[in-house]
């Protein structure tokens, strides 16, 4: 039987190392590549413009990649379970194929979409292509649990073995035998959104420095893996979270959208590493792949694990509700220079370093504001780029010590920590330019300048720029006692398998991983 196929994009927007788009391809006669664009859906309302505009430039890439194949990309408007019952009858589809996705908004979908199959005669056909990893199985490995320590997904890991090679993308020849067909008027019906469509002010817009798109992802993928002693040397935490220019690869917001597949990103590392010396997990490339693993598992096998309460691994801790502290935070007018330089760099580009997450993580719960990491969880999935859902939700969690990283005495200096890496302040300079002009010894404290330091600077704290929203060495240790309450309330057998000691090597390393 030949069959007409609709293989469903969601994440995976991308031809190379996509084995159900492969699998949609066989015994085909038609094919149709649609993507369900559902504004309203849990997964968009909170999605700022940049993520936005990366959406588009990789759907406009996916686009032409199919037309180099004699295909189209279908973009449908509306909900899946709306869309899929009229797109089965009016193409006469026999079969769906989509790339296997862990997170339980999307699992709810796919069960919803694969009812409506079955009720229309459509067979489904998923492959898991997402995760290095099937997730399902390092938790059936696991006694039927997600593990809480890096130390125990690796021994988990190696016993599966190494991940699956990819695939290479279809060719010319695999769709000789498969048409697309495509009306006249298919950008009218099926073409992809713009900004202004999705209510989206192209205006707000600066310079786009990651653009979406499988090929850019795998242009920047080369460009890196060319530099075989950077990548033999890598280690993340001595990366620098306030460099000019990112210290890192860059490559997250490709892996979250999946134009970039993380399996094809692990085998050309192994091709590099091969005969050579070269750094090792956690803090090799090869290490933060396995902590994005490590975050997917976490979040399919914990129950609600983007939330504080009903989240059986994570500390319940009594945040404040201070609106006008979140507001300052997330707006960059903490009168922190470094902290707003970060917030700055974040609301404009859609993506900031590890470290500097860290910094302002650490600052909105238990260094600073004591505001719960769901606030700013909320935040991050807005302005990201690489917003991923299970690697936000365990990253917060992870540097509000409520769950995995227990130190929570170990406090970010929203004021020493940046002078590490950045004495002079270019970075703050670059972000914040109204205070370009205080000397070196003020910019990181601009409101100890003396008055006439800050008139010759051309910014006075407290008018042109905000004084410090909080006294740092004051609150930094009065949270750290309430932290110590929280845990004293904690179940005995709540940290039974916590990173604590266990972890030897990682103390040093507290990553926030999306983090390419």
């Amino acid at each position: 039987m030949a069959h007409t196929c609709i293989h469903w994009f969601r994440k995976g927007l991308r031809l190379h190392d996509n084995p159900a788009l492969v699998a949609a391809l066989r015994d085909c006669k038609e094919i149709y590549p649609v993507f369900v664009l559902d504004p309203y859906s849990p997964n968009n309302v909170n999605i700022g413009i940049n993520r936005w505009k990366f959406l588009i430039g990789a759907l406009k890439d996916l686009d032409c990649s199919l037309r180099k194949l004699n295909s189209r990309l279908f973009v449908v408007r509306g909900k899946p379970d709306e869309v899929f019952p009229k797109l089965f009858q009016k193409w006469k589809v026999t079969r769906l194929t989509y790339e296997y996705d862990t997170e339980p908004f999307s699992l709810r979908r796919d069960k919803e979409v694969g009812r409506l199959a079955e009720e229309h005669g459509v067979e489904i056909i998923y492959k898991v292509s997402h995760t290095l990893y099937n997730i399902d199985r390092i938790i059936e490995e696991n006694n039927g649990k997600a593990p809480l320590t890096y130390n125990r997904l690796q021994t988990l890991v190696s016993s599966i073995g190494p991940p699956k090679r990819p695939i290479p993308a279809p060719t010319r020849d695999d769709m000789k035998d498969v048409k697309t067909l495509c009306s006249e008027k298919h950008e009218e019906n099926y073409g992809i959104s713009t900004l202004e469509k999705l209510y989206q002010d192209p205006e707000s817009l600066t310079e786009e420095l990651f653009p979406g798109g499988e090929q850019e992802a795998l242009r920047r993928l080369d460009q890196h893996m060319a530099r075989k002693e950077w990548v033999c040397g890598f280690e993340k935490p001595q990366t620098s979270p306030n460099s000019l220019s990112p210290s890192t690869t860059v490559l997250s917001p490709y892996m979250t959208f999946g134009c970039l597949s993380a399996r094809t990103f692990w085998w050309r590392l192994t091709d590099v590493y091969q005969g050579k010396k070269h750094s090792q997990p956690p803090v090799s490339l090869h290490g933060q792949l396995l902590w994005r693993e490590f975050f997917y598992t976490a979040g399919l096998g914990i129950p609600n694990f983007d939330k504080m309460e009903g989240n059986p691994v994570c500390t319940q801790v009594d945040w404040d509700s201070n609106f006008e502290y979140l507001a300052a935070w997330a707006e960059a007018r903490t009168g922190f220079p470094f902290i707003d330089a970060i917030m700055t760099q974040l609301r404009q580009e859609g993506w900031i370093h590890h470290l500097a997450r860290h910094a302002v993580a650490c600052f909105l719960t238990r260094g600073d504001l004591w505001i719960s990491w769901e606030e700013g969880q909320k935040v991050f999935e807005e302005l990201l780029l690489d917003g991923d859902w299970s690697l936000n939700a365990g990253n917060w969690q992870w540097l509000s010590a409520s769950t995995f990283f227990h130190q929570f005495f170990r406090v970010y200096s929203p004021i020493a920590f940046g002078k590490k890496t950045d004495k002079n302040g270019d970075y703050i300079k670059k972000y914040l330019p109204h205070l370009k002009k205080y000397p070196a010894q003020y910019i990181y404290e601009p409101w100890k300048a003396p008055r006439s330091v800050q008139e010759a600077a051309g910014c006075i704290v407290g008018k042109d720029y905000p004084r410090p929203i909080v006294e740092h060495e004051v609150i930094s240790k009065k949270n750290i006692q309430r932290m110590k309450a929280a845990y004293a309330k904690r179940s005995p057998h709540s940290s039974e398998e916590s990173p604590g000691k266990k972890e030897k090597g990682l103390k040093k390393h507290v990553i926030y991983l999306q983090l390419l």
